[in-house]
Formats: C-alpha cells, structure tokens, sequence
C-alpha cells in the first residue's frame, strides 16, 4: 500500500472508505438531477467524469459533480435525454404489442429485447467515456465499437445494470434506492478505463474540458 493510500494515525475509515462514501454522494446527486428524465445521459456521464478523475487524485465529491455539471445541460445534452426517453418509450410500446397476441409475437419480443439491450450497453458505455463531455455522436460512435470490440466489457455493463436494477428493488423505500447510481457510475468507469489508451475527438475540447476537471 502506498504512503497515499495509507490510513492516517487516528484515522476511522480508509481511504477506499473514503471514496466508496463520495461514491454514493455522487450517486444520489445523480438521481436527483435524472428526475426530469431528459437530464438522465449528462447525469450519468458527470458522475462518470467525476469518478474517473479519483485516479489522479482528484475528489470525488458532489460539490464538484454538481460544479462539472454546471458546464453542461447544453442542447446536445437535452438532446441525447430526449433520444433517450424516446428509445426507451419506443422499446416498451414493442413489448407491449408482443404482449398483445400479435403474429410472430415471440420472435418480435426477442428481437426487440436483443436490440434494447445492445441499445442500453451503447449508451451507457458513451456516459462512460470521456467524450460524452462535449461530444455525444463521437461518444456514441465509440461505444458502439467498443460494445462489439470488447464483448466482455459490454456483459459486464449488462450485469451492472441488473445488479443495480436488482439493489433499488431491494433498497425500498424510494430514498434510499437514489444510492445506487454512484455505483453503476463507478461500474461503467471501470469499464472504459480497463479499455487500452486511445485519442478522443474532438481533441481540443475534450482535452481542455478534461484539464478543467482535472485542474
């Protein structure tokens, strides 16, 4: 363990404490900025900033969520919400009309399923990548290859997404199930950092909002 990993002399909790608290800070400061829906991908993707950024030791906390956030909410942000919520109503009419009898309706329920769920991993891989700060089609574009490219990252995202499914059912009553967006923040960053070193687009903006964040 190194000298700044070490638990101080007198101190309680450790550092992975630490951050595993400002983890759940951050998750429920998520929660509340996704309740309009359409906020939900710029939501998402803050916290992931926020996160990836305990690697350089910066901190993880909600006063600098809430501080990165204040730079977005753009139109191309509202805009991927609305695509978002779009998808999602659209995928649950499909259900709803296998549901109903249709011809060929178990086949349609599973092709509608199949595209949802790699519809899910994109987006959810493009809050995790840093491009999603300032550019949603180049974030968009790269976790739709790495979705194909990275299979095992890809389940992994899926998996995150029925485990945290699964705590907020058993973190009930309401309150307490806005903690766990911090941790599939936390999961989707994970993710994108394991993925080999590449150069983001556009370089210019991303590099300098990533300077603004780190700085």
């Amino acid at each position: 363990m190194s000298a700044g990993q070490a638990r101080e002399t007198g101190e309680i909790f450790g550092p992975r404490m630490t951050l595993f608290a400002d983890v759940l800070s951050v998750g429920v400061c998520t929660a509340l900025v996704s309740l309009p829906v359409v906020t939900l991908p710029a939501a998402l993707s803050t916290a992931c900033a926020v996160l990836r950024g305990a690697r350089e030791d910066q901190p993880a906390t909600a006063g600098r969520y809430l501080a990165l956030l204040r730079q977005r909410l753009r139109a191309g942000d509202l805009a991927a919400g609305a695509l978002f919520l779009a998808g999602v109503l659209l995928l649950w009419a499909d259900l709803a009309l296998a549901g109903a009898g249709l011809p060929g309706a178990p086949l349609f329920a599973i092709v509608a399923a199949v595209i949802g769920a790699y519809a899910a991993v994109v987006g959810l891989r493009a809050c995790g990548r840093p491009e999603s700060l300032t550019d949603w089609r180049a974030a968009v574009g790269g976790a739709a290859r790495d979705s194909v490219r990275d299979v095992g990252g890809s389940g992994l995202v899926l998996l995150a997404v029925v485990a945290a499914a699964m705590c907020a059912w058993m973190l009930l009553p309401l309150p307490l199930a806005f903690l766990v967006p911090g941790p599939l923040a936390m999961a989707l960053t994970a993710v994108d950092v394991r993925m080999p070193p590449r150069r983001y687009a556009p370089r210019e903006e991303a590099a300098g909002l990533h300077q603004d964040l780190t700085g």
